[in-house]
């Protein structure tokens, strides 16, 4: 029996679309019994999802990769060169603009309280009550 988990490709064995494995449910009881796999894979633009038995999947076999090139990438070149190196220059913080960030910001003064407050601190009444 196949491992199957979420994230593996799997296709039909009837043949048909390479499907991404979303969900393996498995038994409420046991969680060694699968009770279905649900699928997920594009039909164009459209994002399709179904739910297959166990037995009617399979894995998808191994695709090879496209051969990689090798040489050097090309250079960015006219108006999109100019927006790259404008974002670049707009990344790298000159050494002095960083040392002035991670100093500590200075310390607002503490507020002196209204004085209107102290009378009311100084009063014998509590809570508008004269006592």
């Amino acid at each position: 029996m196949t491992i199957i988990k979420s994230g593996d490709l799997v296709v039909l064995k009837s043949g048909g679309p390479t499907m991404t494995v979303d969900t393996v449910n498995t038994d409420i009881f046991d969680d060694n019994k699968i009770t279905g796999i649900l699928c997920v894979w594009f039909v164009g633009e459209k994002l399709e999802r179904a739910r297959f038995d166990y037995g009617a999947i399979e894995p998808a076999p191994l695709q090879k990769a496209p051969a990689v090139r090798e040489g050097r990438p090309e250079e960015a070149s006219g108006e999109y060169k100019m927006v790259l190196d404008e974002m670049a220059a707009a990344m790298n913080i000159p050494a002095d603009a960083e040392q002035d960030r991670s100093k500590p910001a200075a310390r607002r003064p503490k507020r002196v309280a209204a004085s209107k407050y102290k009378d009311l601190a100084a009063s014998p009444a509590v809570n508008g009550v004269p006592s």
